[in-house]
C-alpha cells in the first residue's frame, strides 16, 4: 500500500493512550485557567459540519478519548453546514457563555472569522485545542491536529498526474475558499501540478463544500472542456458531485477522478471505476488526539501525542478490501485504526 503520510510517532502515541467576520465573545469573567488535577471536565467539541461521514468519523474518535479518562463529557455539536461561518461563531459563543466549558475543541469553519473566539476563549480561562482547520492567527499554544494537507495534496496529484501518462486537461474542484484546510490543499495540489509540466489546469471552482454545487460546476466544466482529462477534488462533496457529473456525462474511466475522504458513496464510486484515487484521512484519530489533548492540558498531564500530523494514506479500487483499509473505514473504539 502506498502510503501518502506516516506519522509513525503519532501513531505509537496513540496506541498507547488506547491501551491504557471576526466577532468577540466577552461572556463570561476570567477564571484565570491554569491546572485542574481533577474533578469533572466538560468540553465543547465543534467540527466544521455535522452530518458528514468525515466528520462522525471525528466523533467516534473523541467521544473514545472522553471515555478513556475519568469525570470528562464530551459535548458534541455543529452547524449544517461547513460555510455556516456566522453560524457556527453564534454555536460557540453559546457554548462558552454557559460558564461550564472547561475545554473548547474545534475546527474553524474560517481561518480569520474564528480567530477571536480562540482568543476570547482563552481570555476566560478555557483551554483551545484546533482539530482538523486551525485559525490566522494560530495562538502559539493551541495545538492544530491534522493531516499534513500539503503533503497528501502534493502525492495525490503526482498520482494523478501518472493516472494520465503525464500530460493532460485537469480540473480543480476546491470547497471553502478561506479556510486553512482548502488553502494547503489548493496548496499542495498547485506543487504537484509545478511538477508535471504536461498537465494544464483548464478550470479552478468552488463547490461551497456542496454536492449540488459541485455537480453543476463540474457539468459546467465539461460542457466548456470536452476534451477534459482529470480532475482533482477537494473534499467529500466536491468529490461526489464531481464523480455524478462524470457518470451522467458517460465519461467514466475517460476523465480520472482524484479526491479526498472515504464516505461510502465515495467508496462505492471508487468501486465502479468513477473515482480512480481516494485520499484518506485519519478522522478517528484527529477527534481522539485533540480531545486527549485538551484533556492533557486541563489535567497537567504530558501530552501524549506531541506530533500534530494525524496521517493519511491513499486508497485504490486495488487495496480498498485490505484489513488496513477496512479499519480506517470501519473505526470503533474497540478497534481503532493504527
Amino acid at each position: 500500500m502506498k502510503k501518502v503520510l506516516t506519522a509513525t510517532s503519532a501513531l505509537l502515541s496513540v496506541a498507547a493512550v488506547l491501551g491504557t467576520a471576526a466577532c468577540s465573545v466577552g461572556v463570561r469573567e476570567q477564571t484565570g485557567g491554569g491546572v485542574q488535577q481533577g474533578g469533572p471536565i466538560k468540553l465543547a467539541v465543534v467540527p466544521k459540519a455535522i452530518g458528514f461521514d468525515f466528520w462522525e468519523k471525528v466523533r467516534v474518535g473523541a467521544e473514545c478519548a472522553g471515555a478513556k479518562h475519568q469525570d470528562v463529557t464530551v459535548h458534541w455539536d455543529g452547524v449544517h453546514a461547513e460555510s455556516d461561518v456566522s453560524g457556527q461563531q453564534s454555536l460557540l459563543q453559546d457554548m462558552l457563555s454557559q460558564g461550564d466549558v472547561k475545554g473548547l475543541v474545534y475546527a474553524a469553519t474560517d481561518a480569520k472569522a474564528l480567530a477571536d473566539i480562540s482568543k476570547s476563549a482563552q481570555g476566560q480561562g478555557t483551554t483551545v485545542v484546533n482539530m482538523d482547520s486551525g485559525t490566522t492567527p494560530q495562538p502559539p499554544d493551541v495545538p492544530v491536529f491534522a493531516t499534513n494537507n500539503v503533503a497528501a495534496a502534493e502525492q495525490a496529484t503526482d498520482v494523478l498526474a501518472e493516472q494520465l501518462g503525464g500530460k493532460g486537461k485537469v480540473a480543480f474542484i476546491e470547497f471553502q475558499p478561506g479556510t486553512s484546510t482548502n488553502e494547503t490543499r489548493a496548496e499542495g495540489f498547485k506543487k504537484g501540478m509545478a511538477k508535471h509540466p504536461g498537465l494544464q489546469l483548464v478550470a479552478q471552482q468552488s463547490s461551497d463544500s456542496d454536492y449540488n454545487r459541485a455537480l453543476q460546476v463540474t457539468q459546467d466544466i465539461l460542457t466548456a472542456n470536452p476534451d477534459l482529462n482529470g480532475i482533482y477534488a477537494a473534499n467529500e462533496p466536491s468529490v461526489l458531485g464531481a464523480a455524478e457529473a462524470v457518470r451522467q456525462a458517460g465519461k467514466v474511466g475517460q476523465v480520472k477522478v482524484i479526491g479526498w475522504d472515504t464516505s461510502e458513496g465515495e467508496i462505492q464510486g471508487l468501486r465502479d471505476g468513477v473515482i480512480t484515487g481516494l485520499i484518506a484521512q485519519n478522522p478517528f484519530r484527529m477527534g481522539f488526539a485533540s480531545v486527549n489533548a485538551a484533556i492533557g492540558k486541563i489535567r497537567g498531564s504530558a501530552d501524549p501525542m506531541p506530533n500534530p500530523d494525524t496521517g493519511s494514506m491513499l486508497i485504490t479500487k486495488g487495496n480498498v478490501d485490505s484489513p488496513e483499509v477496512q479499519k480506517l473505514l470501519n473505526p470503533t473504539c474497540e478497534n481503532p485504526p493504527a
